[in-house]
């Protein structure tokens, strides 16, 4: 399970032009099921990213996670981070998980964040979105479990 995540001062996602996922300060999440992923990894990682200390402290050094930040998280689907991009100009996605089983881990995902009680908003899992984003740093981190 693959999270991309980048530290932001604001990010939003866009589907038919309405606004459905909308956050402030906090962490964007674009996360990729592999086919090995369950339920044990999807915990794994959400537990990594709402852990992960990225957020700076009162000296500006990345000391502080999400919680201690007072963020949110958006969180927004991207079967394309578990792409091989190995070989070729083409990208291939048979290490992808099947979409149930990424629409299962997505929303599993999701919901464990909730019942952390963090700020959890969504992308629309398979639509086609617009993902609007004010990086802050830039930071940027490719977390796998």
């Amino acid at each position: 399970m693959i999270a991309l995540i980048q530290r932001v001062s604001e990010a939003n996602v866009v589907v038919d032009g309405e606004t459905i996922g909308e956050i402030g300060k906090g962490l964007l999440v674009l996360l990729g099921v592999e086919r090995e992923d369950d339920l044990a990894k999807m915990e794994k990682l959400a537990t990594k990213v709402m852990s992960y200390r990225v957020f700076s402290d009162e000296n500006g050094k990345m000391n502080l996670n999400l919680e201690q930040a007072g963020g949110s998280l958006l969180v927004v689907s991207q079967f394309t981070l578990a792409a091989d991009t190995g070989r070729g100009l083409r990208p291939s996605f048979s290490g992808a998980g099947t979409p149930d089983q990424a629409r299962e881990l997505y929303q599993a995902f999701v919901d464990f964040c909730l019942s952390k009680g963090v700020n959890t908003q969504t992308g629309e899992f398979a639509a086609d979105m617009k993902v609007s984003l004010v990086n802050d740093g830039p930071v940027t981190f490719n977390l796998q479990v």
